[in-house]
């Protein structure tokens, strides 16, 4: 890993630990990515994670607050873009149809993307706003 790479890890780290924190499970390598899809049962809320602005201040709030819905998703992961590259990349392919953003929020049933949310509904959004987008998603779909 180069001085560059090495840096934007340290960077990032607090970005990554505030969702692994809220307990989501981070995809860091397509395999994994494969594994979980493949193997999902239930829902999940996917987040696209990245060190922009809107990432830490609108997407990754209103992801742990989503979750205390009194429904919510049988998992949470994330991806980071720009840093797990191949894994975030590998992700997106399940997101058929939608175009590829960060951040994004995906709810997933049994493998399929039943509701995205992509950057142009987090930014210059408020946290109240996308924490109701994803809470409708989880009352109809978890």
């Amino acid at each position: 890993m180069n001085a560059y790479e090495e840096y934007m890890k340290q960077v990032a780290q607090p970005m990554r630990d505030e969702l692994t924190g809220a307990g989501f499970t981070e995809l860091t390598t397509p395999e994994e990515v494969d594994s979980f899809v493949s193997e999902m049962e239930g829902t999940a809320l996917v987040v696209v994670n990245s060190v922009c602005g809107c990432a830490a201040g609108l997407a990754r709030p209103s992801a742990k607050e989503s979750l205390q819905n009194t429904k919510r998703p049988d998992h949470i992961v994330t991806v980071f873009a720009g840093q797990d590259r191949e894994a975030t990349n590998r992700m997106r392919e399940y997101f058929e149809g939608y175009e590829p953003t960060s951040p994004s929020m995906a709810v997933m049933k049994k493998g399929q993307v039943v509701h995205f949310i992509p950057r142009e509904e987090i930014e210059d959004h408020e946290v109240e706003e996308i924490v109701a987008n994803l809470t409708k998603a989880y009352d109809e779909y978890c």
